[in-house]
């Protein structure tokens, strides 16, 4: 209920701020503009994050300096820590990078931020900014307007620099007119009070603009207009650090457990660094004097003087944890782990099925078939297509061809919550039908939907590992590595297409040589993949080190495959009754008519 309200409310009150005074006007406008400015930013960058960000980020991990280079250096050239904590979070959630190489990253975003605040105090105060906004507004609408997405995306990108630039020029101004209204200097608080209530009036605007970018645009023009002391904006700076982690605690309700442990990485760093900061503030302030002397910034130039400050509490906290990021990452992983609160219920599994064998069986089979509803639904995402798009008569072929990115996909979580339970009640209800009176029927149905619900639980297991290389390989910049996770992510896609239908079908329509012409069509793709990828290695088109993970994400593929077929065989045993003169196919059977068909054609089998 209060949800409901907030936003009303909180436009009320927005309004009645703006029509009461001009002057806040121009403050809120610029803190509009400057935050559109952003998100134009970070759209621009989000159209190149399909390959070459991915690629660059894959490989500035593999050492802590690397992640802390790339983290800051993302973060200073896109101005959006956020853009740069949404990918890493990705990245991890799918075990592209480990979790040691995602906090390194997000300690790099964190230097990197104090760019923004060198940049609005060094430069955005001092010369009329707004001039360069506006060649920056024309050239980058006319991109917009054009179909390339990549013109779209610079054009963005320059949007953004020039909403960023009119925001600190409206900011300034507005400061500017409020100081000869309202003199906020005459609250401040001395000593040790005044450090802790800024720290959190810090936190507070960070928490409500979202974004420390703009925290620090209001801190340092207020500080320009004499709206705030130097020791205040120092708290206020220190605030603004501690209130972007209330954002990503937020979100991170949201996320898997890579996302829940980066995030709390995240907390540890920014709430040990204001810690230390508050702690020693007389010795940093000496630090930013000493530092302010050699960088030759004068005694009364508080501005850049804050923004040293920024960027030397921040990288304090760096030094501080870079010892203990592996450490960390390992406490994080045993600490932060999957808690079992929402596991899937059995929707058919009662007490009251236990009557009769008959009854039993039945709602069995149907809680198996509820347990392949929610492995379809995480292969489906495994292979970075949506359920909708699977059920559907779109081209599968064109889907996976023009995939812009791998679904990051929490196996273990999705496992333990959607899978591992279900068959967990499976498994024990089986058990209790079979304690009771049962017949011999009855038992070896039980029995065999018991082995359709373990091969259920085998496929999503291979899932987890053939995911962790798709998303390594899936978007390949060699086209060749490309056109192979493609074929692979395809005949997984196809495959489960093609058993949904069936299990939707009419009875009539539902035959063993269904389900036979299936494994004959895995086996010859399983072939067809080995051969292509001998003939690429021969021929240099793709790395040995590469084609050994193909090979082996072709065999999860094909372990996955059969797990699949056998469990569906098993659900469409009653539809199969009236053809129970076809006999089905085994694997040595299916492999003869394999080699057989292939001599046929000429082929060496």
């Amino acid at each position: 209920m209060l949800k409901r309200f907030t936003l009303p409310l909180v436009l009320l009150l927005l309004g009645y701020a703006l029509w009461a005074s001009s002057d806040f006007m121009g403050i809120a406008a610029g803190v509009a503009l400057f935050m559109f400015g952003m998100l134009c930013l970070e759209e621009g960058f989000k159209t190149f994050t399909g390959g070459t960000l991915e690629t660059l980020l894959r490989k500035s991990t593999d050492r802590l300096w690397k992640s802390l280079t790339f983290g800051m250096l993302s973060t200073t050239a896109m101005q959006s820590s956020s853009l740069v904590s949404l990918i890493t979070v990705s990245f991890v959630s799918a075990e592209m990078i480990t979790l040691a190489a995602g906090i390194g990253i997000i300690m790099g975003a964190n230097i990197g931020t104090t760019t923004g605040a060198w940049l609005i105090a060094g430069l955005g105060l001092k010369v009329d900014i707004a001039a360069y906004a506006m060649p920056g507004l024309i050239f980058g609408m006319v991109l917009i307007m054009q179909k390339s997405k990549a013109l779209k995306g610079f054009g963005n990108l320059l949007l953004g620099f020039a909403f960023l630039f009119l925001g600190i020029h409206y900011m300034k101004e507005g400061f500017d007119a409020f100081q000869g209204n309202f003199d906020l200097s005459a609250y401040a608080l001395p000593g040790f009070l005044g450090l802790v209530v800024y720290t959190l009036i810090g936190m507070l605007i960070t928490v409500i603009m979202q974004s420390s970018h703009a925290s620090l645009l209001i801190i340092i023009t207020a500080l320009s207009a004499g709206q705030v002391n130097y020791e205040n904006a120092l708290a206020l700076a220190i605030g603004a650090n501690l209130g972007s982690t209330v954002t990503i605690i937020l979100g991170a309700f949201a996320s898997n457990l890579g996302g829940k442990r980066l995030a709390a990485s995240h907390v540890l760093f920014n709430v040990l660094t204001a810690t230390v900061a508050i702690a020693f503030i007389g010795q940093l302030a000496w630090l930013v004097d000493r530092g302010a002397f050699l960088l030759g910034i004068g005694d009364q130039d508080y501005l850049l003087k804050l923004a040293l400050f920024h960027s030397l509490f921040n990288v304090l906290g760096v030094c501080l944890l870079a010892p203990f990021v592996k450490p960390l990452s390992n406490l994080l992983v045993t600490r932060i782990t999957y808690q079992k609160k929402s596991a899937e219920v059995p929707q058919y599994l009662y007490p009251e099925a236990l009557e009769t064998p008959e009854t039993a069986v039945n709602a069995v089979r149907k809680e198996v078939k509820h347990l392949f509803d929610n492995a379809y639904g995480l292969l489906a995402h495994g292979v970075s297509l949506k359920r909708s798009v699977i059920d559907s008569k779109a081209s599968l072929s064109e889907e996976v061809k023009y995939t812009r990115k791998i679904f990051p996909v929490d196996v273990d979580d999705y496992y333990e919550e959607k899978i591992k339970s279900l068959h967990s009640d499976i498994v024990d209800f089986i058990a209790k039908a079979q304690a009771g009176e049962s017949t011999q029927s009855a038992s070896e149905d039980l029995y065999i939907l018991r082995q359709a619900s373990r091969n259920l639980v085998e496929a999503v297991k291979g899932m987890k590992h053939l995911h962790k290389n798709l998303s390594r390989h899936g978007l390949s910049g060699n086209p060749a590595i490309r056109e192979r996770y493609d074929l692979i992510r395809l005949q997984l896609a196809r495959l489960l297409r093609e058993l949904r239908q069936l299990l939707q079908a009419n009875p009539e329509d539902v035959t063993a040589l269904s389900l036979d012409a299936l494994r004959v069509s895995l086996e010859k793709s399983s072939r067809q993949l080995i051969d292509d990828l001998d003939e690429m290695i021969r021929h240099r088109r793709i790395e040995a080190r590469v084609a050994t993970s193909i090979m082996n994400d072709e065999s999860y593929v094909s372990d996955i495959s059969r797990n699949l077929i056998d469990a569906v065989h098993t659900l469409l045993l009653p539809k199969l009754e009236d053809n129970s003169d076809q006999l089905t196919l085994d694997r040595q059977e299916i492999r003869q008519l394999v080699d057989d068909e292939a001599k046929e054609t000429g082929v060496e089998p």
